[in-house]
C-alpha cells in the first residue's frame, strides 16, 4: 500500500495521556491544548533533528575547526574589518 506525503501542516487526531491537574488548569486557562501539544512537538522534533545532525557531522566539524585553528580562515588575509 503506497501513501500520499502529507502537506505541511495537515492534522492528525492523535490520542494522548496527560496529567489530569495540568490538563484541568489549561483548559481553566483556554489554553488550546492541540495547539501547545504541537507547538511543543514541532519544538522537540527540531531539537531532536539538529542534535542527530550534529553528531553525525561531528567528525567534519572537529576536523574543519582543527584547521581553522592551525590555518585560520581561508582568504583570511584579505579581510577588511
Amino acid at each position: 500500500m503506497h501513501t500520499q506525503p502529507q502537506p505541511q501542516g495537515a492534522k492528525r487526531a492523535a490520542n494522548l495521556t496527560l496529567s489530569t491537574d495540568v490538563l484541568a488548569e489549561a483548559k481553566a486557562l483556554g489554553i488550546n491544548i492541540s495547539k501547545a501539544c504541537d507547538a511543543h512537538l514541532r519544538e522537540l522534533v527540531r531539537k531532536e533533528k539538529e542534535a542527530r545532525w550534529k553528531a553525525e557531522h561531528d567528525d567534519f566539524i572537529q576536523a574543519y575547526n582543527q584547521t581553522v585553528a592551525e590555518e585560520s580562515l581561508p582568504l583570511d588575509a584579505w579581510r577588511t574589518f
